[in-house]
């Protein structure tokens, strides 16, 4: 988990910016603005956050996988990831 740490601040911002997509979301649907929108909202919302997920899995592939200690750490951490994707695509 060192690369997220190396990467706190930035990390922080993006979720801190896609805390704030998400509150203007609700204050649409709050004010039944129109629902395109409310749509382009969460559009942006969902690219942000494919974004912050893009970011932490470069990293891991970087840190886990190119850079790991021996090739079973690296095989067991492209594992822990294609577990991961599979639910994130859901």
């Amino acid at each position: 988990m060192a690369h997220t740490i190396k990467e706190k601040s930035k990390i922080t911002a993006r979720i801190n910016r896609i805390k704030g997509q998400l509150e203007a979301v609700s204050k649409a649907i709050e004010a039944e603005q129109d629902c395109y929108q409310v749509m382009q909202l969460i559009a942006s919302s969902r690219g942000a956050l494919n974004g912050l997920m893009a970011e932490v899995i470069e990293s891991h592939i970087r840190e886990h996988i190119v850079h790991s200690e021996s090739k079973k750490e690296a095989s067991e951490s492209a594992e822990d990831l294609i577990d991961v994707m599979k639910s994130f695509l859901k």
